[in-house]
């Protein structure tokens, strides 16, 4: 198959990291595990399954990434998050695009469907975010933004038809952790005009969970998707009172 080299940047994540490096095996000639500095046995754990550690303090998401494609040893990528795995129809997917002799293709698009903490599948409906997870990197790169992760679309980018599975968060106490490390580096790659944050203030909260709630259909995740809705709107509010410096 084509070789490709598969990046998971990771700190303490020695309870999920297993999962995302299982659902490569076999598709992919290398795992990459960028760590910033573990203190839970990830990097041993990940070595045992096979991967190769390299240490880097953290930098923010897209520099963090960057390194990984600088230090892979095949110029294809596949991109994970250490709390991602592949589904098994995209795994057969992949596989099938992969034994081609050439991609037709420099990157291509993945959904990404969250699990609850206490779901093994999807809450039925569940909403899911395109990116692109395997390109090319003499052709695309992830951006050197601090908090936006992204690579960007090239003029040939395809999107799979199935889909990453993403246990983004471990709790509702999670969520709130990750999040305030989120706003702390939007604090530093960019601030908005004071007056833009306070005409947002009396309506980014109802905005937010309606957003949540029902674009992104956790109305269908039961009670624990609207408590989850109710905690992801209020980090947002709580972002602009962060961005506003109060």
């Amino acid at each position: 198959m084509i070789p490709v080299s598969c990046t998971i940047i990771a700190k303490n994540e020695v309870d999920r990291i297993e999962r995302a490096i299982r659902s490569v095996e076999g598709l992919v000639d290398e795992v990459l595990v960028i760590d910033s500095g573990s203190t839970d046995g990830t990097q041993a754990l990940a070595e045992r399954l096979g991967a190769r550690v390299i240490h880097n303090d953290w930098v923010g998401y897209g520099p963090q990434k960057r390194f990984a494609e600088d230090q892979a040893r095949h110029d294809w990528i596949l991109n994970l998050d250490a709390d991602e795995w592949l589904s098994e129809p995209l795994r057969d997917e992949l596989r099938a695009l992969l034994q081609e002799q050439r991609l037709h293709a420099t990157s291509y698009k993945m959904r990404v469907t969250i699990v609850y903490p206490h779901r093994q599948e999807p809450a039925p409906f569940a909403d899911s975010t395109i990116c692109l997870r395997l390109y090319d990197r003499r052709v695309a790169r992830f951006s050197s933004s601090l908090v936006h992760d992204n690579v960007p679309d090239q003029p040939d980018t395809v999107l799979l038809k199935e889909r990453v599975l993403h246990r983004s968060f471990r709790g509702l106490g999670d969520v709130v952790r990750k999040e305030l490390g989120y706003f702390e580096l939007q604090t530093k790659e960019k601030s908005k005009p004071h007056w833009e944050l306070a005409l947002r203030l009396p309506i980014e909260l109802p905005y937010q969970f309606f957003r949540y709630y029902i674009l992104a259909r956790h109305c269908f995740g039961g009670l624990y998707g609207f408590c989850a809705a109710v905690t992801l709107a209020y980090m947002r509010f709580l972002r602009l009172i962060l961005l506003r410096g109060w």
